[in-house]
């Protein structure tokens, strides 16, 4: 990549001449000074770009998604920016230039903050002119750490132009992102998608006309729109300190000037003291005052009292609904809770009011039953997050054994589901000079897979010890998972299931495997004579070093299906510079739209494609290859293992 490309200070936004009035779409919202900004620019852009779309925008799929996610990776890096180097509130506009004799059509972003004196951050430039040009145009170098900066890098590579403009009191850095094909827009009109990703970018943070208070449109019309983007925002969070600090900014300041939310720790008892997990107040400044005075009592509701609005002493101050420096003042705190269970408390006041009506009183307190109900659910997520981690480090082996005579390179990818996978692997010696290896995959997830996979890969080890041959192991495993393992999953899932959680659809059915499982013999010469099968698994593919791929076993039934099955084993020579590669279905199926990895023989080219490489190189480029295939991060478990003969 190379050098950030540079701009001087601009005096006017690009592309509009002095003195016309710009009539071209745009797009404008606030955003708060903190780190949901991004993620609520990014939602803000979607919605408008959907807008524009509708408008008449070309609507060829390939412009529109490579416009969209251009798009989206600048304005999240520069709203981020802002953020974290200027820590004001950011404003975001976005617009579109009609192309005209010497620039062609492209989509601006401008993001604005509110301390031009706070430089843009930037990695140094490497050397020559353009480290020099760095001086005096805000961009920071020599001591910065490698971590910031690399977003302007991005910005530069992705951008036709970028660069800063200063006015009084504002910073706005732009960038210019160019449009392959234009058509001419009609007038804008006001449409649903475009106006729900604007209510939700206000939702964060409201305009100063949406500031201003008033109760009878919030008890009113207001208050359904309200609880329903509320609910929408904070039902896709998976942290609960993420949904505390949403909830803060979504109650300051429509209906209070300043909020607390105090969360109870998990397993804590009677006397266990609940956390401070966010503070917000409408004037920004007044926050680091507020929570000092507010750590220093925590809020503690009696047991008797429900989930109603409760007076309480202002911070302080007076007890709520008195005056407090000849001012009129109003406390009120109100409990989470969910499923019964109680989580924590809001804490928020309200200025100039001796008394809040009970139709915002009643508002706030519906509002509070969605926070516990986020809260309880990002808990519970967190709950079995924590287990499934804890799951999957007891069913794999802590380290791989060594294989004289064989190098051996393991990619293991879990999906990021919060659920303990079905994929499990690995490799161990036997008496005899043998050296076993295991690619397994359980169907499904959860607890009953976890059942299946602490049952097979010990089973696997012990028969294989015995002296069992390839084939026998298959035969015995399979057995076993006809009787022990099917009871011993149903039995997890009904344990599961009584303590509250939820039973699989699939309870009671056959808990199927497939498995490729294989053992390496050193040869006096170099290699190893290897023997495997594959029982209902991706077949394994043998890369010689003339890059000639041929699956190395034959397809064979799946485990735990039928008790009948004779399973088979094929025997070759793993000759020097050989490699083998095995898989779980987490790569010969990853999915872009309706097209699969694997399909004609997309594994096998691209195995064929790594001639020459070390096990370590192939299992990266495969690796990478199945990352690249689809824009989207893997939706299943990811496991590979190359094994290549020195």
């Amino acid at each position: 990549m190379g050098p950030i490309p540079l701009q001087r200070d601009i005096v006017q936004r690009p592309g509009i001449p002095a003195g016309r009035a710009d009539t071209r779409p745009a797009a404008h919202t606030s955003l708060p000074g903190n780190l949901l900004a991004p993620s609520a620019a990014r939602r803000f852009l979607r919605a408008a770009l959907g807008e524009w779309t509708g408008l008449g925008l070309p609507a060829a799929v390939g412009f529109s998604q490579r416009v969209a996610e251009d798009a989206e990776v600048v304005v999240s890096e520069l709203v981020t920016n802002a953020v974290v180097h200027a820590g004001t509130n950011v404003e975001l506009l976005a617009r579109l230039e009609e192309a005209t004799e010497d620039e062609v059509a492209a989509l601006v972003l401008e993001v604005s903050d509110h301390h031009p004196a706070r430089a843009v951050r930037s990695d140094r430039p490497e050397s020559g002119s353009a480290a020099d040009a760095a001086e005096g145009t805000g961009l920071v170098g020599p001591d910065e750490p490698a971590e910031y900066g690399r977003g302007l890098q991005l910005v530069g590579t992705l951008a036709e132009r970028w660069g800063i403009t200063y006015r009084t009191g504002l910073k706005t850095v732009w960038a210019r992102l160019p449009v392959d094909d234009w058509n001419p827009f009609p007038e804008p009109a006001a449409e649903p998608e475009f106006q729900q990703g604007l209510r939700a970018a206000e939702l964060l943070a409201p305009s100063a006309r949406r500031a201003l208070r008033d109760d009878a449109d919030w008890a009113g019309r207001g208050a359904l729109s309200f609880l329903a983007e509320a609910s929408d925002l904070l039902a896709g969070q998976l942290d609960e300190d993420i949904v505390a600090a949403l909830s803060g900014q979504l109650l300051v300041p429509r209906l209070a000037d300043w909020c607390a939310i105090w969360l109870e720790p998990e397993n804590g008892g009677p006397s266990a003291v609940p956390r401070l997990a966010s503070v917000w107040h409408r004037d920004e400044a007044e926050t680091g005052q507020l929570r000092t005075l507010l750590e220093q009592d925590p809020i503690r509701l009696p047991e008797r009292v429900g989930t109603g609005p409760v007076s309480m002493p202002w911070p302080g101050g007076e007890e709520g609904g008195g005056e407090t420096e000849e001012r009129a003042v109003s406390a009120l705190a109100y409990r989470i809770t969910s499923g019964g269970r109680n989580l924590g408390a809001v804490l928020l006041g309200r200025e100039g009011l001796a008394r809040v009506p009970d139709e915002v009183t009643a508002l706030i307190e519906d509002f509070v039953r969605r926070v516990g109900l986020a809260v309880g659910a990002a808990r519970e997520y967190t709950r079995q997050a924590t287990i499934s981690r804890i799951l999957q480090r007891a069913l794999l082996p802590g380290k791989v054994a060594d294989i004289p005579g064989v190098t051996s390179s393991l990619v293991y990818e879990p999906s990021d589901d919060g659920v303990v996978g079905g994929d499990f692997y690995d490799i161990f010696p036997c008496p005899g000079d043998r050296w076993c290896f295991v690619l397994g995959d359980v169907q499904g997830s959860g607890p009953e897979a976890a059942v299946v996979t602490g049952l097979a890969r010990p089973w696997l080890r012990l028969l294989a010890r015995e002296g069992f041959g390839v084939g026998e192991v298959l035969d015995r495993l399979n057995r076993l998972l006809l009787d022990d393992a099917m009871e011993a999953a149903e039995a997890a899932a009904l344990m599961v299931a009584a303590a509250g959680g939820q039973q699989t659809a699939d309870t009671g059915q056959s808990r199927f495997l497939s498995l490729l499982y294989g053992e390496l013999v050193p040869l006096p010469g170099g290699g190893a004579r290897c023997t495997l099968a594959s029982a209902g698994h991706p077949l394994p593919l043998l890369l010689r070093p003339d890059g000639e791929v041929r699956p190395a076993a034959e397809p064979q039934m799946l485990l735990g299906i039928f008790d009948d099955v004779a399973y088979e084993s094929e025997s070759f020579e793993l000759a020097p510079g050989d490699s083998l590669l095995c898989v779980t279905d987490g790569v010969t199926e990853r999915r872009c739209g309706p097209l699969m990895f694997d399909d004609g023989d997309g594994l096998a080219q691209a195995l064929a494609g790594c001639t020459g490489l070390s096990a370590d190189g192939i299992a990266d480029r495969i690796k990478r290859a199945v990352h690249e295939f689809a824009e989207r991060p893997p939706d299943d478990d990811l496991a590979l293992l190359v094994l290549q003969a020195g």
